[in-house]
Order: structure tokens, then sequence, then C-alpha cells
């Protein structure tokens, strides 16, 4: 069979085709790219400030598109970290119900396809969107920080470029996950999507301050030796890492800024001889591999819980 008349392409197609003619995709380009463009022009224009002596990531010039700011409009980075979980909860809290809503859900399960291709096309279909929709962005910066600078990335740093736009899109795919997953629990749309919007809210701003607390806790005295502040700091960063915005500002700034050689706090000994030198692209993505996996397996566990929940579901005409 051809595989452009297969059920589950043509529903993917028709999500596809849906989301892309919304009001609320074209609202959500308009302020993502609005955005992006103000980030790039703070960028461009404080680029020769950011240049510093002895500084191991000044051969990287062009990754600093993406992480220049003067204070004044947060980097590209920021922007993508804090618009990224709206545009997954956008283009997934009304996945299903509002299909059950309309009357349509019935219907379409009532068609000789298999059920699961309706909750696979509903995933595949948005991440498709916000794949194109991500690329196009990257290479947009990219495209205008050639024209301004005139020097063209070298592999690596295009590489680098690369291996973050696909972070990205792994850290969206995480809320998308989690927006369908909700709007399989919940019948009406603006429940799913305020518990969606609740969740972000909680990790980015109270858990924080969940954190502060615990460590304030939890702080060692002023006796204490170094393995034990070490220790400390440790525990507090790995608590930090069950936010799914840490782990993605972990992933991106090591491989947006080559000079990073670790995540974690180091004692005197480890620092001792160290020569202040940018890591290869093999060694950044060893250094933040754990943080790609538990963004992976954070986003295949939505998906897990959304694929049993709608499979288990009642479905029901109206």
């Amino acid at each position: 069979m051809n595989r452009v008349y297969h059920p589950f392409w043509v529903i993917v197609n028709k999500e596809v085709s849906d989301h892309i003619r919304s009001w609320r995709f074209i609202i959500l380009i308009v302020i993502i790219a609005l955005t992006c463009m103000g980030s790039l022009y703070t960028a461009l224009t404080n680029i020769g400030a950011s240049i510093k002596p002895n500084d191991p990531d000044n051969a990287f010039l062009f990754l600093k598109l993406f992480t220049v700011s003067d204070g004044t409009l947060p980097s590209f980075v920021v922007f993508i970290s804090f618009l990224g979980p709206l545009l997954g909860i956008a283009l997934g809290f009304d996945a299903i119900n509002s299909e059950q809503n309309r009357g349509t859900l019935s219907r379409i399960l009532s068609q000789p396809i298999h059920r699961d291709f309706l909750i696979n096309a509903k995933f595949v279909g948005a991440l498709i969107v916000i794949g194109i929709m991500l690329f196009a962005l990257g290479f947009l910066v990219m495209g205008f920080g050639l024209i301004a600078i005139g020097i063209p990335p070298t592999a690596e740093e295009f590489l680098r470029m690369v291996f973050f736009i696909i972070v990205s899109i792994f850290y969206v795919a995480f809320w998308l996950n989690l927006s369908i997953f909700f709007s399989i629990q919940f019948r009406q749309a603006a429940t799913s999507a305020l518990a969606c919007v609740a969740i972000w809210l909680f990790f980015s701003v109270f858990y924080n301050m969940i954190i502060n607390l615990i460590g304030k806790a939890l702080s060692p005295s002023d006796f204490a030796s170094d393995y034990q502040i070490v220790h400390y700091q440790r525990f507090m960063l790995n608590l930090l890492r069950f936010a799914p915005s840490q782990l993605f500002n972990e992933a991106t700034t090591t491989l947006l800024m080559p000079s990073v050689r670790s995540l974690g706090p180091l004692t005197m000994e480890q620092v001792h001889g160290a020569i202040p030198s940018p890591l290869p692209l093999g060694q950044s993505l060893l250094v933040v591999w754990p943080q790609l996996t538990g963004l992976i397996a954070a986003t295949v566990i939505c998906f897990a819980l959304s694929y049993v929940s709608f499979m288990r579901r009642e479905v029901r005409s109206r």
C-alpha cells in the first residue's frame, strides 16, 4: 500500500493541516517569531561586548547568537525554555477531548483503522509541526547571524546548533505528551489546559522556591568538611534536575558553550591543573548524556501513559 494513503499518515496529514490553519498556531508562531527576533537583535548588538580576553568560547562566535544577552531581553535559549512548554501545551491540551465533545471520536474509531493510529497520529502530527517550527527558527537565527557577522559557522558550530534544536524538540515533546495525557483524562478542554499550565507554573516558579527552602533547612554548618559541602551541593542539584527545564538548561548550556566541562560541583583537587579549553562536540555530548536521557525518558513515559489511557478508554457515541 502506498504510504501516502495509509490510514495513519492520512490522520497525520489532517492533524498537521489543522494545526497550521488554526488561529491558535498563528498567534503562537507570531509571538515566538517576535521574541526570536528580539533576542537575535539583542545578541547582535552585544556580541562584541561578549568577547572577553582569554575566554575559551571566543573561538565559537556563532554560538553566542543563541546565548548572549544584555539583560533587557533574554537570550534565544531562555525564550525557548520559557515558550517551548506553552507551544507543546497549546498543540495538545484538546487533542482527544475536543474530538469527543464534537462527537467525531466515535466516528473515527468506527472506521476500519487501528485504534492506536489516532493517538499516535495526534502525537506525530504535532511533533512534525514543532520540529519544523524550531528548525525554521534556528536556521533563521543562523541566517541573520551570517548576514550580520559575515563569518560562516564552522562544522562543529553547525552540529552543536543542530543538536540544540533536537534537544529543544524533545523538551517541547515532553509538554506535548503531558497535555495529550490530560486531554484524555479530562472531558473539558479548559480543565486539561489549566492542569498543564499548573504543572508548568509549578516547575517554573514554585519548585525552585521549595528547593530553596529545603536547601536552607539542610545547609551544612560553617565547620563542615569539603566532602560534606560537595555532597550537599550535589544533592541539591539532583533535586533541581527533577524539573524538565533544569535538564534542558544544562544540556543546552553545555552544547552552546563548549568551555563548560562539568555540570556538578568540583573539588579543588579536581580543578587543580585543569587547562581552560573548549571541549569537542563528542565530549560535550558525553557530559550532557544524563540530561538528554532524562528528557527522552520523561517524554517516553508521558507518551506511554497517554497511549495506555487512550487504549483503555471507553468511547461511546453521543
